[in-house]
Parts: structure tokens; sequence; C-alpha cells
């Protein structure tokens, strides 16, 4: 309801459009490259079941990337969101070993995929549209597929000065 005095014009009103759905897309790279693209399924949201599920996808993914991989430490950087830091989680990266790199509470300057990964991707799907979900999810595939080694070299390396 709006408060107007009675000689005021008729307000307009807008026509609203429906947007267009969200995708929730989780990146795991390293210096070498993406190696898990992982797309939440529409209407679905993280949890820390569904988080450890797309880990198991992650340690396969890794696997496949060449024998021996996992024998080294694992090294993960999350934030703080909860489905990181439920126990279910936190069980899952005991019982394969995998460490957590700290990062402390409202820090974004430490998470290299919100600025070096992330803004240049926002910045090549600007003014894009898409039809259909499948069309959005084959035109990150083929952005993460087309980046030059040296991108995620370089997003690694920043971190270390971090």
């Amino acid at each position: 309801m709006t408060w107007k005095h009675p000689s005021s014009p008729v307000t307009k009103k807008f026509k609203v459009q429906s947007s267009a759905a969200k995708v929730m897309a989780t990146v795991f790279w390293d210096a070498k490259g993406v190696i898990l693209l992982d797309i939440l399924p529409q209407g679905q949201c993280i949890n820390a079941a569904r988080y450890c599920s797309t880990l198991d996808r992650l340690k396969e993914a890794i696997r496949r990337k060449g024998p021996g991989l996992l024998r080294r430490d694992v090294l993960l950087q999350h934030d703080n969101a909860t489905p990181h830091s439920a126990n279910l989680t936190q069980q899952w990266l005991q019982r394969y070993g995998w460490e957590i790199l700290p990062h402390p509470a409202h820090s974004p300057d430490l998470a290299p995929s919100d600025f070096h990964l992330l803004r240049p991707l926002k910045r090549h799907l600007g003014g894009m549209a898409f039809e259909t979900e499948d069309e959005l999810i084959s035109e990150l595939r083929k952005w993460f597929d087309n980046l030059d080694v040296d991108f995620f070299r370089v997003g690694i390396n920043s971190l270390l000065s971090r």
C-alpha cells in the first residue's frame, strides 16, 4: 500500500518478467586447470551430504588425472559456509586425510576463486542470454576449457603471497 495525495498521478505498474533460473556451480581447480566443475541440479541446495558427494566426485577426478596424485596431501581452501564446516564434511576430510587451509571469517582477499576465477567469468558472461540451462553450462565448460594453463598457475601462486 502506498500513501499518496488524491491529486497525484496514477502509479504505473510494470509488467514483472520472471528472471532466468540460477545455476549453482562448484569449481575445484589447481595450478594446471579445472579439476572438477560440479553443477547443482535445479531445485537442490548445498548441504553437508551433497558437499561430501561432490568431494567423492573430486576424489575420483583427481584419481583419473594420474596414478599417485592422491598419495600426496590434498589442500582445499574453503570459506566458512555451513556445508564446509559441518561435522559430516569434517569427518569425510579426516577419513581421507585432506587438509583445509585456514580461512578467517570475512576475508575475501584470501579466496582466489572470488577475484581470480569468478570475476573474469562474470565479465565473459555479462550481456549474454541463454535459452536453456544446458546452453549456459555448455558456455561455462567452453570458457574453462579455453583458459590458458598460466591463468590457473598465476591464481594459485597469488594465494602464496596472501
